[in-house]
């Protein structure tokens, strides 16, 4: 194996222990901690299950809970980050080796992201509400039109690259930072990561052991900072890492793939209403 993917396993497998041993800490402090509903668990399940085949699960799952008043708006991107982590993790121990790509390309942008997330998780613990209900309304929107964008091939196919040199390969880990950020308030990676590295001329499948082992990365290091300020749901957190880690699985080894197109159009619905019900919560809280 190449020592950059020895490298980032390592990391993988230290940042996995830091994430259980920050959620142990977190629930001793906490007094809200409880057993997930089944109703939490399956939203873990049908998310990450379709996260697997690249789909994504944050903008899916923000609009559940914001349709059923599962979470309070400001708890979302608390609970995404930390109830996704433990599918993230599994989904990249599948892929990344499964998908031939430079393995120094993947191993800078999977960092860089996770720098990202890093500071963007601080600033996101100490946003009030209705700005966060502002960002979330606004990341909605933007998974929506990516999403439309898709299914009406919009969006450039790629190239057949499996690595990046020169001003590309800055500009890839540049953007990931940006979007390791941008994670802490629930805009998912997979879709924006997936149009940039196509932009730049990789092969479509690329995308997935980059995004995936991005997300394994930064989604627990955002997590480490949701831990210290609780700002996340116990319970839907939960339901989100049993259910999720089953979803990825049976996605990976059982299904395996689906005609996704009709499926984006249903989401691309649900999430558009989302986006309206955020930005009204907004607009209220501000009169």
């Amino acid at each position: 194996m190449n020592a950059a993917l020895v490298a980032f396993y390592v990391a993988l497998g230290l940042i996995a222990l830091a994430f259980i041993y920050g959620g142990i800490r977190a629930a001793a402090r906490s007094k809200e901690v409880r057993w997930p509903r089944p109703i939490e668990i399956l939203i873990g399940f049908v998310t990450d299950f379709f996260d697997a085949l690249g789909i994504g699960s944050f903008a899916p799952t923000t609009a559940i809970y914001k349709l059923r008043h599962l979470v309070p708006d400001e708890l979302i991107p608390g609970t995404l980050n930390v109830g996704h982590t433990p599918s993230a993790i599994a989904e990249s121990l599948i892929f990344v080796t499964a998908i031939v790509v430079d393995p120094v390309l993947l191993v800078t942008v999977i960092a860089s992201a996770s720098a990202g997330a890093w500071l963007g998780a601080g600033v996101v613990a100490r946003l009030p509400r209705r700005a966060i209900q502002v960002a979330m309304g606004i990341a909605l929107l933007i998974a929506g039109t990516v999403f439309a964008a898709i299914n009406l091939g919009a969006l450039p196919g790629g190239g057949i690259a499996m690595s990046l040199a020169g001003w590309k390969f800055g500009v890839a880990v540049g953007i990931n930072f940006v979007l390791g950020a941008l994670m802490s308030v629930g805009i998912g990676l997979y879709a924006p990561c997936m149009i940039t590295l196509a932009l730049l001329g990789m092969h479509p499948i690329a995308a997935f052991p980059i995004m995936m082992g991005a997300c394994a990365m930064l989604q627990p290091v955002a997590s480490l900072r949701f831990f210290q300020t609780g700002r996340f749901a116990w319970g839907p957190s939960l339901g989100l890492a049993f259910g999720g880690v089953v979803g990825v699985l049976i996605a990976a080894y059982i299904v395996k793939s689906l005609p996704l197109t009709a499926l984006r159009w249903l989401v691309i619905v649900v999430i558009a209403y989302a986006a309206f019900a955020m930005l009204r919560s907004a607009a209220r809280a501000q009169d």
